[in-house]
């Protein structure tokens, strides 16, 4: 098993900038892929950003350019750093991982982070 904690959100204005941080803990040996979620009110699940063991990474088109992911594998920690937000952005952001015999499933959740926007 594998525990995911998130850390980070809050408030900002439009134009801010937030880092959110996710540690892994538990078999972290079998992780493979991290990423990030998030969930607006009323919308679709998003997939934002994910990272591989060996640091390629993938964007959603709503944040590229914006939005950065970035790793540590020896200390199982995935970070997002998040510029020019906008309200848009707001959601709750979720950290994301698969294992090795599990890829593109994200098996595991961590409880999540509010992250919001203001205008």
């Amino acid at each position: 098993q594998v525990q995911l904690v998130e850390s980070g959100g809050g408030l900002v204005q439009t134009g801010g900038s937030l880092r959110l941080s996710c540690g892994a803990s538990g078999r972290t040996f079998n992780i493979n892929a991290m990423g990030w979620y998030r969930q607006a009110p009323a919308k679709q699940r998003e997939l934002v950003a994910t990272i591989t063991r060996l640091g390629v990474t993938k964007y959603a088109d709503s944040v590229k350019g914006r939005f950065t992911i970035s790793r540590d594998n020896a200390k199982s920690i995935v970070d997002l750093q998040m510029n020019s937000l906008k309200p848009e952005d707001t959601a709750v952001y979720y950290c994301v991982a698969d294992t090795f015999s599990t890829i593109g499933d994200w098996i595991y959740w961590g409880q999540g982070t509010q992250v919001t926007v203001s205008s």
